[in-house]
C-alpha cells in the first residue's frame, strides 16, 4: 500500500551526542512539523548540555556524497545549515547545494556552553559564499555582532540595525533572535528589503540548549510546507515558545529544547 509522501527537508549540521542541538534537534523539529527529515553530518561532537568535549570533522568528500545521495532520491523543498565548522566545509556545501532550493542559514559559531564551533578564519568565507545565497539567515545576538561588525547590540533598534547590515550582505531575509537581550521578553526581528516584523514571547528564567538549531529548522520546515518567509517566521516563533516551555532538564540542571 502506498501513501503520499510528506514534504522533505534537509539539515546539514553537526551531530550533538546529547541530542539537544544539531542534527538531532533538527530532525526532531522536522518530525514534529510533519516533514520527512534528511540529514548530512558535517561533524561528530562529544557534547552535553554543559560542554563540548571534542569535535571530529567529517571529510569534505563524504559530506559532498551525503548531499548528492539525498538530493538524488528525495524532493528536498528546503535546506537548513547549522554547524559547518571550517572554511573548507563552507565552500564544499556552497558548491554542492542547488541555488533553487530555499536555504535557511543558522550561522553556528559558538555553542551555548561557550565552545567555538566555527574556525575564526571561516567567517569571511561564510560572508562571501553562503550568506549571499541564503533565503533566511538566523543569527542570535552574539552571531549578529560578528556578522554585522557592530560593537554592541543591547536594544531593539540596534537589533534592527544589525539585521539591516547583515541584509546588505545579500540574503533575502534576516531574523535576529533576541534571547540574549536584557528584559522579560524574547524579541525576534525579521527584516527584508520591504519587510520589518517584530515578534515577542515570554522569556523563561533558564538558558536552553539547542534553541537556535530548533528555530532555524522550524523556519526550514515551514518553508518546505510552502509558507511565505513572514508566515514561516511567525509559525516558527510560536513553535519555539512551546519547545522552550517544555524544555528537558539534564542531570546537571541545564535545559535542552524539546520540539513538539
Amino acid at each position: 500500500m502506498s501513501t503520499s509522501a510528506p514534504p522533505a527537508a534537509l539539515t546539514i549540521a553537526g551531530s550533538d551526542s546529547g541530542g539537544g542541538a544539531g542534527i538531532q534537534a533538527d530532525l526532531k523539529t522536522f518530525a514534529a512539523l510533519g516533514i520527512w527529515g534528511t540529514s548530512v553530518v558535517t561533524a561528530v561532537t562529544a557534547q552535553n548540555t554543559r560542554e563540548v568535549l571534542g569535535v571530529s570533522m567529517v571529510p569534505e568528500a563524504i559530506v559532498t556524497l551525503q548531499i548528492k545521495a539525498v538530493l538524488e532520491d528525495f524532493p528536498i523543498r528546503a535546506i537548513k545549515t547549522g554547524m559547518l565548522g571550517s572554511a573548507g566545509m563552507i565552500r564544499t556545501v556552497a558548491k554542492v547545494i542547488p541555488p533553487s532550493i530555499p536555504l535557511v542559514l543558522d550561522p553556528v559559531m559558538v555553542a551555548t556552553s561557550g565552545s567555538r564551533l566555527l574556525d575564526e578564519d571561516a567567517t569571511a568565507v561564510l560572508l562571501c559564499t553562503l550568506i549571499p545565497r541564503a533565503t533566511v539567515v538566523t543569527p542570535n545576538i552574539p552571531e549578529a555582532l560578528i556578522l554585522s561588525g557592530m560593537k554592541h547590540i543591547t536594544t531593539i533598534p540596534e537589533m534592527k540595525e544589525a539585521g539591516r547590515t547583515i541584509l546588505d550582505l545579500g540574503p533575502d531575509y534576516v531574523v535576529v533572535t533576541g534571547g540574549h537581550l536584557p528584559g522579560d521578553e524574547a524579541v525576534d526581528i525579521l527584516v527584508g528589503p520591504d519587510t520589518e516584523m517584530m515578534l515577542k514571547s515570554p522569556k523563561y528564567p533558564y538558558q536552553v540548549h539547542g534553541s537556535g538549531c530548533c528555530f532555524s529548522a522550524a523556519m526550514a520546515g515551514y518553508l518546505a510546507h510552502d509558507c511565505s518567509v513572514d508566515l514561516a517566521f511567525s509559525k516558527a516563533k510560536g513553535f519555539m515558545d512551546g519547545a522552550i516551555q517544555g524544555a528537558v532538564v539534564s542531570k546537571s540542571g541545564h535545559y535542552s529544547v524539546r520540539p513538539g
